[in-house]
């Protein structure tokens, strides 16, 4: 079905439920609003650039396997094997084989290996995410909120992975919807690098 018909889908809803229940009782570091806002935001972020249901719904669900019991099982059962893909490229490696916590310049560094490997819709996600914690880290900093304590990283090693992740998923990119994503991205990396807290 044309993109432009497709206002709302009984998929989408399901979609958006599954995301509200699985984040719900968490909150934003710094704002402490509910952290589901984040995962609308992307997904409203995918939408507005122009990309399809599927990666929309990956969207929305990109935090759930990384932050929440539910299983890529479930996202697949749900929504199909490519979704469930777009969101397993999405999500780090946060325990080790022991079930401890790694450390976060591991998990990092294995995350921007596996999205370097990604196909384009992954990384687009990937960039609508860090464009909406960019967007809410500026207002947070402008707002006197406090930021870099709320990391398990330095300020520096932060704005490092941000860029070094857009780096990343614009690499070799000849799709415009990946490329003004980065852009985005760009342009708030570095007005909160102008702020310089």
């Amino acid at each position: 079905m044309d993109r432009a018909l497709t206002l709302a889908s009984a998929r989408l809803e399901k979609a958006l439920r599954m995301a509200a229940a699985g984040h719900e009782g968490q909150v934003r570091r710094s704002s402490q609003v509910p952290y589901v806002e984040h995962v609308f935001g992307v997904a409203w972020i995918l939408d507005r650039a122009g990309f399809d249901e599927d990666v929309v719904i990956a969207g929305l669900l990109h935090d759930l396997l990384e932050d929440t019991p539910i299983t890529r099982i479930q996202v697949e059962d749900s929504f199909g094997s490519h979704v469930a893909d777009l969101v397993a490229v999405c999500s780090e490696e946060k325990l080790d084989a022991q079930g401890r916590k790694r450390p976060w310049i591991d998990r990092k560094r294995d995350h921007l290996v596996a999205v370097a490997q990604a196909q384009e819709e992954a990384r687009a996600i990937v960039l609508a995410d860090k464009l909406h914690n960019l967007i809410s880290i500026e207002l947070d900093l402008t707002e006197n909120r406090p930021v870099w304590s709320e990391f398990h990283a330095e300020r520096d090693q932060v704005l490092w992975y941000q860029d070094a992740m857009i780096s990343v998923c614009a690499e070799g990119s000849g799709d415009p919807r990946i490329e003004r994503l980065a852009t985005s991205c760009r342009e708030v990396l570095a007005r909160i690098k102008a702020l310089g807290r």
